[in-house]
């Protein structure tokens, strides 16, 4: 038996077993719920499905865990052993105790069909689970046994591979030594050759580069007076922008200190005009609670100065700060 094979026999006797269990299941609710309604105080009657539905419920829990420790290869002790056989006499009991107590065998023998059936299912499933998980336990060990064999066959093959690589780079360096001895006493005379043209090549060519070099340093002072002159130059040319740049901005300064004192002068005579008799229309209106603003005066006394609401001069307040984001200064004055 192989792997694809276990796993179709297992397969097909979980589907199986938990085909059993759902009918006997159902079938024992079907049968144990008028029997427990009827010795169940009327009022009490809605709970008469929770007693075959909570032994059933034990009986699913041990076809569970028996199928997870035989596929583990565990063994959960006595008390397994002991729940699965209560769960099942307690199954049968439930099912045949209306039939009994009414004294028909036949009702009984029908009723006990589903619980031993599942009763069983219940042991013969653990004993095929555990013949599985045997047969599976052998059929690894068999892979295992070949994926060793395979192995050492392999590390054979790459031994028996080295020696005979071992062997050839051996040959092949004995006939490298003796082409070495024959290549040496060639290369002496060749070298006895190149060792004078490299001593006439070498006295050439440090007589050029004595002259490169007296070049490169002639050329060197150049470069080196030019940049000289460059960062002259450009020094120049910093410090002239430097200048430009400081006048443009002590322009732009007393430009800016002109126009805060045309706006201070501005902010004043509005100011000082003091409350109007009447309410002042909305484009000065507005032009006077900028001033305040920018015064810091607080909305009520913006309020006397424009005649308006203080509900009308603190939205004022309100677009002036969110014209001007971080001014903050006012915030306490509408309170």
């Amino acid at each position: 038996m192989n792997a694809v094979q276990i796993r179709s026999a297992e397969r097909a006797l979980s589907i199986g077993t938990w085909l059993i269990v759902a009918g006997a299941m159902l079938y024992s609710i079907l049968t144990v719920t008028p029997l427990a309604a009827q010795h169940t105080p009327d009022r009490w009657a809605w709970t008469a499905p929770i007693l075959p539905l909570v032994v059933d419920a034990a009986v699913v829990i041990v076809v569970r865990l028996d199928a997870v420790l035989a596929r583990l290869g565990g063994h959960g002790g006595p008390w397994p052993i002991a729940l699965r056989w209560m769960t099942g006499c307690m199954t049968l009991a439930l099912n045949v105790a209306d039939s009994a107590l009414q004294g028909d065998l036949v009702g009984v023998a029908v009723h006990a069909v589903a619980p031993l059936l599942l009763i069983v299912t219940a042991e013969t499933g653990l004993a095929y689970r555990r013949a599985i998980a045997a047969a599976h336990a052998a059929v690894q060990e068999r892979q295992r046994a070949d994926r060793e064999a395979r192995e050492r066959a392999a590390i054979e093959r790459r031994e028996a591979a080295e020696r005979r690589a071992r062997e050839e780079r051996e040959h092949a360096a004995m006939l490298a030594r003796e082409q070495r001895k024959h290549e040496a006493a060639l290369a002496r005379e060749q070298a006895e050759r190149q060792e004078r043209a490299r001593r006439e090549e070498r006295e050439y060519a440090e007589a050029r580069e004595r002259a490169e070099r007296a070049e490169r340093e002639r050329e060197g002072r150049e470069r080196e007076q030019q940049r000289v002159e460059r960062e002259r130059r450009e020094r120049e040319e910093a410090q002239r922008r430097e200048r430009q740049r400081q006048e443009r901005a002590e322009r732009e300064r007393r430009e800016r200190e002109r126009e805060q004192q045309e706006v201070e002068r501005e902010r004043a005579g509005l100011l000082a005009a003091g409350p109007p008799k009447e309410k002042l229309p909305e484009g000065p209106a507005r032009e006077v609670a900028r001033a305040a603003f920018g015064a810091g005066l607080p909305v009520r006394a913006a309020a006397e100065l424009t005649g308006w609401s203080v509900g009308w001069i603190t939205a004022r307040y309100q677009e002036l700060r969110n014209e001007t984001p971080g001014t903050r200064a006012l915030e306490g004055a509408a309170s």
